[in-house]
C-alpha cells in the first residue's frame, strides 16, 4: 500500500517515554508544523540531525525545563515526515506541560501507533516491520526481542515477497497457456507447471512454520495443568515456576480456583493455568472449581493431565477420554520418587496412546524431559535464531495462500483447468500481499495500529 507523502495533515505530538519518574522523558512531533512549534518552545531549531542543548519555554516564556532537542527533516526520518523529539528530564508534570505547550501551538495528541501508521503509509516501511517495532516493545522474552528484531530489519517481509516473486513468474507461465492455446508446446503436459507449483507449496509451507515459530515467541502458549486431587498439579506449577505459587498440602481439593503463571520455557513464554482437581463433589465452591478447570483445558494450547502414580491409575487415565484433542496432551506420570512395586513404566505409557513423561514434581526428576518435550509438542525448535517475529493474521494468511495454492493444483490434476489455477495463483497473492500491506482493507490497518502504544 503506496501512500504519497502530504503536507496537508495534522502534526501529531505525544509522550514516547514511559509514564512516571524518569531520567529522560520525550516528547515527540511529526507533521508539518513540528519544526515551527520547536522553534516557539526552544527559542531555535537545530540543524537535522545535530542535538542542541535548549530551554523549554510556556506560553509566558517562563522555563519548563533544560534539555536536549533534535530535529528530523523530512524525508529523512522516521515517520518521512518531519519529526522533533524534545528530550527533557523525566516527570509527569515536565510531560505535561510540553504536551500542553505543543497542543496550544497546534499539535494534536497522536493516536495509538499512528506514528508508526505514517511511516507505514509514507513507505517507511512495510506493515510486518511496524508490527514488529510493537513486537519488540512488548517482547516477553530475549528470544522473541530478537525475533522481532529480525522482522524489523525486514527478513520477514524478504521472505514474503520472494514467495510472492515465485508466483509471479509460475502466473506468467500459466496464463501463457491460456493466451496461446495452440503454440506447439503444451505448458501443462510438460510438467513443468506441476513441478514449479508443488516447489510453491513447499515454499509457503517452510515459511508458514517459521511464522507458527515466530507466533508462538510472540505469544507464548497456554498450557493448562489437570488431573484428580492430590495428584501433584500445584507441586509441578511450582516446580515448573520455580517459586511456591500454589498452596501445596495432602489434603484433596486445596485449589478451588484458577491459579495462572506465566514462565519462560526455553525462550517460549508459557501461561500455566494450575486447576481444581476434577471430581464428583457436592461443595458448590469445588464444584465451581471443576468447572473452571473444565472450561480451561478446552481452551489450552497444551493440556498436562498429571497422573498420581500411587493413586487409582486406571481411575485417573479416564479423564483421558474428555480431553477434546490427544495432540494437545502430555500425560505426566508423578512421584516417579515414590514409585510402587508393580509400576511397569514402558507399559503404561505405550497404553495412554499419546505423549507420556514420568517425572517427580517435588525432587525435580524427569522436569527436564516434560519441558522437551513440552517444546517439542507446541513444533518449537530447540534453535530460535533465525527466527522472525509474528503474528496470527500472517499466520492466518499464509495458510490461506497455500490453500488456494493446493485448491489450484487439485483441480489441475483432475480437469487441467488452467484458468481456475491462475485465479488461485492471484488468490495467494493477495493473501501473501496483506502480510506487508500491500493489499489491505482499511479497517484491518486501523485495528492493526490501535493496538500500538501511544508515541509509537
Amino acid at each position: 500500500m503506496t501512500q504519497a507523502h502530504s503536507m496537508n495533515i495534522d502534526t501529531i505530538c505525544a509522550v514516547a517515554t514511559p509514564p512516571g519518574v524518569g531520567g529522560i522523558g520525550i516528547v515527540r512531533l511529526s507533521g508539518p508544523s513540528s519544526a515551527s512549534i520547536a522553534r516557539k518552545i526552544c527559542g531555535t531549531l537545530s540543524a537535522p540531525r545535530h542535538a542542541a542543548f535548549v530551554n523549554f519555554s510556556d506560553k509566558s516564556g517562563q522555563t519548563i525545563d533544560q534539555g536536549i532537542l533534535l530535529y528530523f527533516a523530512a524525508p529523512a526520518s522516521f515517520t518521512g515526515e518531519d519529526v522533533v523529539e524534545l528530550q527533557a528530564h523525566g516527570g509527569t508534570h515536565v510531560m505535561n506541560m510540553l504536551m500542553r505547550r505543543a497542543l496550544e501551538l497546534g499539535a494534536r495528541t497522536a493516536r495509538p501507533g499512528e506514528f508508526s501508521e505514517r511511516a507505514f503509509l509514507n513507505d517507511k516501511l512495510d506493515l510486518a516491520q511496524a508490527e514488529a517495532i510493537a513486537d519488540l516493545v512488548e517482547s516477553g522474552t530475549e528470544a522473541a526481542a530478537r525475533a522481532a528484531q529480525r522482522s524489523l530489519s525486514g527478513e520477514f517481509s524478504a521472505r514474503v515477497r520472494e514467495l510472492q516473486e515465485k508466483l509471479t513468474a509460475l502466473r506468467v507461465y500459466v496464463e501463457a497457456s491460456i493466451d496461446f492455446p495452440d503454440e506447439e508446446i503444451d505448458f501443462l503436459a510438460d510438467g513443468e507447471v506441476q513441478l514449479r507449483l508443488q516447489a510453491g507449496i513447499d515454499a509457503v509451507q517452510t515459511v508458514l512454520a517459521a511464522a507458527r515459530q515466530g507466533q508462538i515467541l510472540r505469544d507464548g502458549i497456554s498450557m493448562a495443568i489437570i488431573g484428580r486431587p492430590n495428584a501433584g498439579k500445584s507441586s509441578l506449577l511450582n516446580a515448573l515456576s520455580g517459586q511456591d505459587r500454589a498452596i501445596v498440602t495432602e489434603i484433596p481439593g486445596t485449589t478451588r480456583d484458577i491459579l495462572r503463571e506465566s514462565i519462560e520455557l526455553g525462550g517460549i513464554p508459557v501461561h500455566l493455568v494450575d486447576t481444581a482437581g476434577i471430581r464428583a463433589t457436592d461443595d458448590p465452591i469445588e464444584v465451581e472449581g471443576v468447572r473452571r478447570a473444565r472450561a480451561a483445558l478446552q481452551n489450552a494450547d497444551l493440556v498436562l493431565l498429571v497422573v498420581d502414580q500411587l493413586g487409582d491409575i486406571e481411575d485417573q487415565l479416564a479423564l483421558l477420554l474428555e480431553l477434546p484433542d490427544p495432540d494437545r496432551v502430555i500425560v505426566v506420570f508423578n512421584k516417579e520418587d515414590l514409585q510402587r512395586a508393580d509400576w511397569d513404566e514402558a507399559v503404561l505409557h505405550a497404553r495412554v496412546k499419546v505423549a507420556s513423561v514420568s517425572i517427580s514434581a517435588k525432587t525435580g526428576l524427569g522436569l527436564y524431559r516434560l519441558r522437551s518435550l513440552v517444546r517439542t509438542r507446541v513444533g518449537a525448535t530447540e534453535q530460535a535464531e533465525g527466527l522472525f517475529s509474528a503474528r496470527q493474521r500472517h499466520v492466518d494468511a499464509l495458510r490461506r495462500a497455500r490453500a488456494h495454492l493446493e485448491q489450484g493444483q487439485g483441480r489441475l490434476l483432475q480437469d487441467a483447468a488452467a484458468e481456475i489455477l491462475a485465479e488461485e495463483l492471484r488468490l495467494a497473492q493477495r493473501a501473501l500481499s496483506e502480510i506487508t500491506g500491500d493489499v489491505l482493507p482499511d479497517d484491518l490497518l486501523g485495528a492493526i495500529f490501535s493496538s500500538f502504544c501511544i508515541g509509537k
